[in-house]
């Protein structure tokens, strides 16, 4: 389990903390680690991600917490979180939504990076984070993204026609950013838990998380060469912050063998890999889909 958490939520700050997700029900949330995991195991590594996430949520500076959800809050939902439902649409959509939805500098992160801890938030939360500074970018290991962080997060064109589950989402999101004159700064690449073999190194990457707890309990498991063809998008849809999708088929493992890691991409040229055809954006950054309809964003 994690480590002792505070009693109450981390002293406020300038920022609203925007945690974009789905309900961890079987069948809904981390299709793709199934096989090797059952439909009802891959919900509770699902559950312990986005737990793992919100704990850590609670502990960074904000005025607001806020989980946009696509679902019902579960006994998962720590206190000192607002709940604000996802609305219908794609995943760009609910992602400006849910940006339109705060007044002041916003920062979301998807449910897909149990790994996440308040240092790595740190920069962008500090009193000087956002002095000259417009927007926060975390790239994904996989192309997507697991952070976007807006000074002016009422600007929906930022978002809205960006690809959501293409193998340049990443790169356009970025892009996108910087096009529209924004003064960009990086945070640090993280690997989304989309695959079992993710899931192995994302547990090894945050000893004594829920997570990692999760995916001992469970047994580790590897798919085999088919695993990881799919691509991804961001998480609480799935790639974003939006969650990055996972590019490569991963193959050679052992069943409970860690495969190699990843190469790390450049900070700059993320790159997401395509989805599979018919594929639906996963849980971040990937929220899910569904939910009401996007109230007009000015």
């Amino acid at each position: 389990m994690s480590a002792a958490v505070p009693a109450g939520p981390a002293p406020g700050g300038p920022t609203t903390l925007l945690v974009i997700a789905k309900e961890p029900l079987p069948g809904r949330v981390k299709t793709r680690l199934t096989p090797p995991y059952e439909p009802a195991e891959a919900a509770l590594l699902a559950e312990a991600a986005l737990t793992d996430t919100l704990w850590a949520v609670r502990a960074m500076p904000a005025c607001r917490r806020v989980l946009v959800l696509d679902g019902r809050p579960g006994p998962w939902l720590p206190p000192g979180f607002e709940v604000l439902p996802q609305c219908a649409g794609g995943l760009d959509e609910r992602l400006a939504a849910a940006f339109a939805a705060c007044t002041g500098p916003a920062l979301l992160v998807g449910m897909d990076t149990p790994q996440l801890t308040p240092g790595l938030l740190a920069p962008a939360l500090s009193p000087a984070g956002w002095q000259g500074c417009d927007a926060w970018f975390g790239p994904a290991a996989d192309g997507g993204f697991w952070a976007l962080g807006l000074a002016e997060p009422w600007q929906p064109g930022l978002l809205r026609g960006v690809p959501m589950s293409t193998a340049t989402t990443g790169a356009v999101q970025r892009r996108r950013l910087v096009a529209a004159g924004l003064r960009v700064r990086d945070l640090p690449e993280l690997l989304d838990a989309d695959t079992a073999a993710d899931a192995l190194h994302v547990a090894a990457a945050a000893p004594g998380s829920r997570f990692a707890a999760a995916v001992d309990r469970l047994g580790r498991r590897t798919a085999g060469p088919a695993e990881g063809s799919a691509a991804g998008v961001p998480a609480g849809a799935r790639s974003g912050p939006g969650s990055g999708a996972h590019s490569g088929a991963r193959s050679g493992a052992r069943s409970g063998e860690v495969p190699p890691a990843p190469r790390q991409r450049a900070l700059q040229e993320p790159a997401l890999r395509e989805p599979a055809a018919g594929a639906r954006p996963a849980s971040a950054p990937s929220p899910g889909g569904g939910g009401r309809p996007c109230r007009p964003a000015n």
